[in-house]
């Protein structure tokens, strides 16, 4: 980890240096050109000069350790840089060059080896890449970067992390106002990786916001806590995570793994820390600007208004799918509005409030003071700018300068939106910006993004609030050595109802024992065969239920134990399960414990049953999680309808399941250094009041 003195002074450098060629000359120009005000030198062994700035040879001969460099070398003259830099005493360097553990494959570790001699050289020098394109501070004017930039300085904004350059380039350079604070390629992430830099910048109090284009993470528990502290602090995280492939190679032995991949991971880990995710890079772009304004609504009430009814109906359908409320406007503020304005105008929430005051300051700010005096917690104006040539534009600021006004007053956050992207113009973008409005290009867009924010309000809130063990660091579990043994039935359920999982009452016997042990259990019985080399009992038919007699389960034993030692010779037909038949349920869940490279273990829920291949339905927590957490993972899954009582039907016990499921939660958590898979299918969840029933469990373990 880079000592944190030194990534202060990466990010806010006072002295640069810039390795290598020609090309570094540019990058002089570059800084100088965007703002930076502090010393700029050049390193190079073999030129004197480079288009007329000086050359140091070394870095030891310049003439203070830099705050901040740019090594913009080949690799094996990156390390030996990168050591001196740590003996005089620097601050933080990017290193652009590429050859390092990126370029590994088919098991060969040359790259590997050189980025460990890179992390030995750097010491306590805090180190961007290797093979990234580097840093663009807009705060300062500093650009670590071996290619052009768009961009401008700003007081404040957001930080960018990007696994990408290419990403970062063009972000920089699209035409869409972008409050960006910093901008950092973090390539290998060698040394300082996204959780690092994270913390870094919520350090800075001129980052408001922080969005990530990820491809993976290195690793996880950091990345959670990190993202935990930005949570408490209030800085809004927006993600967009690229990729849905799985990370590590499936088990074939149970449900589980089939049902959650490894973006059903990232959207919990997302879901666990108040992480707000997007589908791509406008939306990113768009949510990010409301959260660098500082323009974070308390909860989900819009109120709008446009000078066009079509304008108003597509704020009502687009809020209508990001679940926004639009609520009814009061009758006091309906009979006001309805003076200020013609009879032909639909007073109503969204307001369509014409082009009729248009122009008129008074009438316009009248109106406005009327419609934001209701309790709402996000104000939106669509307004297109048509451009200079068409006349329209003074009346356009005019309104949008009332609309300001009017949420300034009325102390309510508010944005304006161009219903097309490019009807948005510079010159108002950037006033807007500047005084804490954002301005939004595509209403589409804009509306998504504001129940974005507001989604991220409500469960910042919820998060903080709750303070359980699904706001606890995420559970080590590192990757587990060795052969997995499948323990079976009977033996994974006796360990998973130590810790309080129900299950029925059960005897394991002898085929010549069948008989007694039903008469004992009462029937209705289930029979079954238990071995560990038998994991799809149902497939092998090796499981009969509903079994009315002890003499006709006898029967269905011994013809079970005769068509599995033909089908199935290498099981142990001399362990059969006699089991209490479960009363009929309200429904089936499939409850698992999945262990994923990077994420540890993580608890699945899902339809169960048959409707685990038919649904193919889940949702996914990391653990440790909390009991409000899995009841509500339980109500995301379309077979809630049947614990509630789906068409005056029975309703089931949901609390009694809520308990089975923790039961397997906390089995993980204690035993995360054992457990590598774990299927409870069917989890019964039965009528009110009469609980739930583990009917079958399987355990994979690390030998």
């Amino acid at each position: 980890m880079a000592n944190k003195e030194n990534m202060r002074r990466l990010l806010d450098p006072k002295t640069i240096a810039f390795v290598g060629g020609s090309a570094m000359a540019d990058a002089v120009i570059r800084c100088k050109k965007g703002g930076y005000t502090g010393d700029i030198w050049l390193v190079n062994p073999v030129k004197d000069q480079i288009n007329g700035v000086k050359c140091y040879p070394s870095v030891k001969d310049l003439p203070s350790a830099p705050d901040a460099t740019f090594i913009g070398t080949k690799r094996d003259t990156t390390i030996p840089v990168v050591k001196e830099l740590n003996e005089i005493g620097a601050g933080g360097a990017v290193c652009y060059a590429s050859g390092f553990a990126e370029m590994d494959k088919d098991g060969e570790k040359e790259g590997e080896l050189k980025q460990q001699e890179l992390l030995a050289a750097a010491g306590d020098l805090a180190i961007l890449g290797p093979n990234c394109y580097g840093l663009l501070d807009y705060l300062h004017g500093s650009a670590l970067w071996p290619v052009a930039h768009g961009g401008k300085m700003v007081e404040q904004g957001m930080a960018i992390i990007t696994q990408s350059g290419n990403f970062a380039y063009n972000i920089s350079m699209i035409d869409r106002s972008l409050p960006i604070a910093y901008m950092v390629s973090v390539g290998n992430q060698a040394q300082v990786d996204v959780a690092g830099l994270i913390d870094a910048f919520l350090e800075q109090p001129r980052v408001t916001a922080i969005g990530l284009h990820l491809e993976g993470l290195k690793n996880v528990p950091n990345f959670a806590a990190a993202a935990m502290r930005a949570l408490e602090k209030g800085v809004p995280i927006v993600a967009l995570k690229t990729g849905t492939s799985e990370i590590g190679a499936e088990m074939a032995l149970s449900h589980t793994s089939s049902l959650a991949g490894s973006d059903d991971l990232y959207n919990a880990l997302f879901e666990r820390v108040g992480i707000t995710r997007v589908t791509g890079p406008v939306p990113f772009v768009e949510t990010l600007k409301i959260f660098a304004c500082g323009a974070v609504p308390k909860g989900n009430r819009l109120v709008a208004l446009a000078s066009s009814g079509g304008d108003a109906g597509l704020i009502a359908d687009y809020s209508d799918n990001q679940g926004i409320a639009l609520p009814k406007l009061s009758e006091d503020v309906v009979k006001n509005i309805s003076e200020l304005l013609p009879a032909y105008a639909n007073v109503a929430n969204p307001l369509d409030f014409t082009t009729a005051i248009w122009g008129d300051r008074d009438a316009l700010t009248q109106c406005m003071d009327n419609l934001f005096g209701d309790d709402y917690d996000f104000c939106l104006l669509p307004l297109d700018f048509p451009g200079e040539a068409s006349g329209e534009n003074p009346q356009c600021e005019l309104i949008a300068d009332v609309f300001q006004e009017c949420c300034k007053k009325h102390n309510v956050p508010g944005a304006i939106a161009s219903v097309f992207p490019e009807l948005m113009q510079e010159k108002t973008r950037q006033h807007m910006h500047s005084i804490g409005v954002p301005a939004l290009q595509g209403l589409e867009d804009a509306v998504t993004a504001i129940g974005k924010v507001m989604a991220y309000s409500q469960r910042r809130q919820e998060i903080l609030s709750r303070q359980d063990e699904s706001t606890q660091a995420l559970c080590p579990a590192d990757a587990l050595s060795g052969d997995a043994i499948a323990m079976d039935e009977w033996d994974s359920k006796q360990w998973l109802q130590q810790y309080g999982l129900p299950v029925p009452a059960a005897k394991l016997v002898s085929a010549d024992q069948v008989e007694q042990a039903a008469a004992e259990l009462g029937c209705p019985v289930v029979v079954k065969m238990v071995s560990k080399d038998l994991p799809h009992k149902t497939e092998a038919g090796a499981v009969k239920v509903n079994i009315k007699t002890p003499a006709e389960a006898a029967a269905v034993a011994q013809d079970m134990v005769a068509r599995i030692s033909l089908s199935h010779p290498q099981v142990d037909t001399s362990r059969i399960l006699v089991e209490k038949m479960s009363a009929a349920p309200v429904t089936e869940l499939i409850v698992g414990i999945k262990r994923e490279q990077g994420f540890g273990l993580s608890l699945v829920i899902g339809a169960g049953g048959i409707l685990v291949e038919l649904m193919k339905e889940s949702v996914s927590l990391l653990l440790p999680s909390s009991r409000d957490a899995v009841r509500d993972a339980i109500k995301q899954l379309k077979v809630y309808k049947l614990i509630e009582g789906f068409r005056g039907k029975e309703a089931g016990d949901l609390e009694a399941t809520v308990d089975a499921v923790m039961a397997v939660a906390n089995f993980a958590v204690d035993n995360a250094d054992k457990v590598l898979e774990l299927d409870v299918n069917p989890l019964m969840v039965l009528p009110q009041g009469q609980g739930a029933v583990a009917v079958d469990a399987l355990i994979s373990k690390a030998q």
